[in-house]
């Protein structure tokens, strides 16, 4: 079964110690009960009991260390990582809070040529500390362009640092906070460490009502030496996007986590309720929603461990996880919030009430394709993929080898190493129709068509300069390109995962649908032209439909599910 089942955990794993710290993480929050985690939340209770079980546990020394700076099972494996953030979010977005800023943290400092911080920082892994971005400020979000934080020189080696940092997880007591700025006087990005200890660090307040402490912190005149710097110029800037590509692929696997739960106990629900003389899951709405709502999270758990492969096998020469990151950033937290409507509009008024993880879902899903910006910002980015993505395939083995599941016990050294964030046009993708070549189903095919069109729109009439400039317009090109990358993920791993055709094509029922609606958007948007626009009703299909199929789905693999977990009281 590919979907997270705590009661059920026995995945393999390479080491003893990766087993290790699953299992006892899960057992945790068992432990700890639904009771207790849902009164946490409602009281906004500051998470210590789970630090404490971090630090005693050594967890966050043993996956966010990489090797070389801890002991003999600590490493920067990014399968692991995903794993344990699948888990954390299962239970609560809270707990994988924490621990996702603490590795947005600790990005500038593992790429940076600081040795000394980087062995201080492993100390405080090892002793149980949690770490802090120091990025995006309140009057500029994500435009770090515009970053006002300064570090003025004060004298040999020396400086002071000044300005404030606005919604900054963990910076209430994180052991070091990386903060990013401008040297004085000049165009310089820095990056530099601070510690919220110091008197000149004033944590202003918290600006979220909630368990997790997202700051607004100021620093004031704080002072520094070059031991305090970790990068300075382009290293600088280029730390700052290289860790955003590093720490915010997770926001996927935390939506992961939190459909997954949510789907237990909707199921749980529905297959146990009787209403007008029969169950709740026998109407035929009710199994649709279930259907798709199964077949999509899937589909985003498939696109997320397949990104993670490319991450793994990333190179100077195979940079194509720049794409497929955020895709998995955009996509798969989008495609969140989808799962939870369909699985609410079937627990309806039972999604609010208080003692349901689902009242947390529906909360905290919403917060995932925004904490990146929102998505405009990934689909502004990956349409710069869209040329050699569709026109320049390169399939020389030499260049771009196929990449393999890379579950194994390995340090993801170039993710500390990614070089220049720049030059997107130059990377190179194989051939994304072969993926969908080597599935002979009615909707893969179906899709390819719809592709196809799209293909051909783009080489026929593609944006003009106007429209290039149109944001409103290119997030609906975005989107259905968006879309052919996700299908090419999905069906790649499906092969590696053995996922069983009629599955895969039920996926592929939905992704029809949805290329089918974002065609519709395209087609009204202000900005398409009349060649647009026919283009666009050209693509538009309507899904192979095979009741066999989608018997199958519902009978074997979606309604099982009922009673197969809930979470000790």
């Amino acid at each position: 079964m590919i979907l997270l089942n705590p009661r059920q955990h026995g995945r393999a794993y390479p080491d003893e110690r990766s087993r290790e710290v699953m299992l006892r993480t899960i057992a945790f929050f068992e432990r700890k009960g639904k009771r207790r985690l849902k009164a946490d939340d409602h009281a906004r209770v500051w998470y210590a009991d789970f630090l404490e079980f971090v630090k005693q546990e050594g967890i966050f020394a043993t996956i966010c260390t990489p090797t070389g700076y801890g002991g003999p099972e600590a490493r920067w494996d990014t399968w692991r990582i995903c794993e344990f953030a699948e888990i954390l979010a299962f239970y609560g977005l809270q707990y994988w809070y924490t621990w996702q800023v603490s590795v947005l943290g600790l990005g500038p400092i593992w790429m940076s040529r600081n040795e000394p911080v980087k062995r201080r920082a492993a100390q405080q892994l090892r002793d149980g500390g949690i770490f802090a971005f120091g990025l995006s400020e309140k009057e500029h979000g994500a435009d770090v362009y515009s970053t006002e934080m300064t570090l003025s020189p004060t004298g040999e080696g020396t400086y002071s640092a000044r300005g404030r940092k606005y919604y900054i997880g963990n910076a209430n007591q994180a052991a070091l906070v990386s903060t990013f700025g401008k040297l004085q006087g000049t165009d310089d990005y820095v990056f530099f460490v601070v510690d919220p200890g110091h008197e000149k660090y004033e944590c202003v307040q918290n600006i979220v009502n909630s368990q997790n402490f997202v700051a607004e912190f100021a620093l004031h005149d704080y002072p520094l030496t070059e031991a305090d710097v970790l990068a300075k110029g382009d290293d600088a800037w280029n730390a700052a996007l290289n860790t955003v590509n590093i720490g915010k692929f997770n926001l996927g696997w935390a939506s992961i986590g939190i459909c997954t739960h949510a789907f237990y106990e909707a199921i749980n629900h529905a297959a146990s309720r009787r209403l007008y003389g029969m169950h709740v899951t026998d109407f035929p709405h009710v199994k649709r929603m279930f259907v798709d709502a199964y077949v999509r999270l899937v589909a985003m758990k498939l696109v997320a461990l397949r990104a993670a492969d490319y991450m793994r096998v990333a190179s100077p020469d195979d940079r194509r996880y720049l794409l497929y990151n955020p895709i998995v950033k955009m996509k798969v937290t989008t495609q969140g919030e989808e799962v939870i409507d369909l699985l609410w509009n079937v627990v309806a008024a039972k999604g609010f009430e208080k003692d349901m993880y689902f009242e947390m879902a529906t909360r905290d899903i919403r917060a995932l394709p925004k904490l990146e910006g929102t998505v405009h910002v990934n689909i502004a980015l990956i349409v710069k993929f869209m040329p050699s993505y569709f026109f320049a395939a390169d399939d020389s083995l030499n260049v771009l080898p196929e990449v393999p599941r890379r579950d194994d016990a390995a340090n993801d050294d170039f993710l500390f190493a990614q070089g220049p964030a720049r030059g997107l046009g130059s990377i190179r993708f194989h051939d994304y129709r072969k993926s969908l070549a080597s599935w002979d189903l009615p909707n893969v095919a179906l899709l390819a068509e719809q592709i196809e069109v799209f293909r051909e729109m783009l080489a026929t009439v593609p944006p003009d300069e106007a429209q290039r400039k149109d944001v409103d317009f290119l997030l609906a090109g975005g989107e259905l390109f968006a879309l052919v990358v996700y299908a090419q993920l999905i069906l790649e791993n499906a092969r590696i995962y053995g996922i069983e055709p009629a599955l895969v094509d039920q996926i592929f029922d939905v992704l029809v649908r949805d290329f089918s609606r974002h065609a519709v958007e395209l087609h009204g948007r202000r900005a398409s032209n009349e060649s647009q626009m026919a283009f666009a009703l050209r693509m538009i299909r309507k899904p192979v439909e095979d009741a066999a199929r989608y018997d199958r789905v519902w009978n074997e693999m979606v309604l099982p599910l009922r009673d197969a977990y809930e979470m000790s009281p």
